[in-house]
């Protein structure tokens, strides 16, 4: 049972923009984030990569988030399990675009502690904005309030990094 707030509101919760918004906005930044014109949107990136069931491409904006000089998404969609055993994406992030490789972080713990020092680092507004996320109140949740939406929303992390 989800820790609630008020009139049964979880501490956490799913926020995304409408779809016909994300699908202009996505178009838009697939292309400029591939050119020097994306160095300034340092705050996003472009995962491209292929399906390892289907063999089919994908090419995903998402947010960017640093942590320890590592960088990461941080989702709740079903495509992150292309990424379940580790897979190579071509990453165009600050108007560079590179090979990295992605490895998905599905444990409850090590995804709480991820998602809960980027709000930390972040603040709570910030935070909700650059994590598609809606919090209860003004503050950013605890560790176990993430440990309750980790677990509940299916949240996971897939850490990037340089390919050898």
């Amino acid at each position: 049972m989800p820790e609630s707030y008020g009139e049964g509101m979880a501490a956490i919760e799913v926020s995304h923009p409408p779809e016909a918004m994300l699908k202009t906005v996505n178009i838009i930044l697939r292309r400029v984030l591939r050119t020097p014109l994306g160095r300034p949107l340092s705050e996003f990136m472009v995962l491209d990569f292929t399906g390892r069931k289907s063999g089919r491409h994908f090419s995903i904006p998402v947010s960017a988030h640093r942590l320890d000089g590592d960088l990461y998404a941080v989702l709740e969609a079903q495509w992150k399990y292309n990424f379940r055993d580790g897979a190579d994406a071509r990453v165009s992030h600050g108007g560079r675009t590179t090979t990295m490789h992605g490895v998905l972080l599905t444990d409850t713990a090590a995804v709480a502690d991820v998602v809960h020092r980027l709000a930390s680092g972040y603040g709570a507004k910030k935070a909700q904005r650059m994590m598609g996320m809606n919090f209860t109140g003004d503050a950013v949740p605890t560790r176990a309030e993430w440990v309750e939406a980790v677990d509940r929303l299916k949240i996971a992390a897939i850490k990037l990094t340089p390919k050898a």
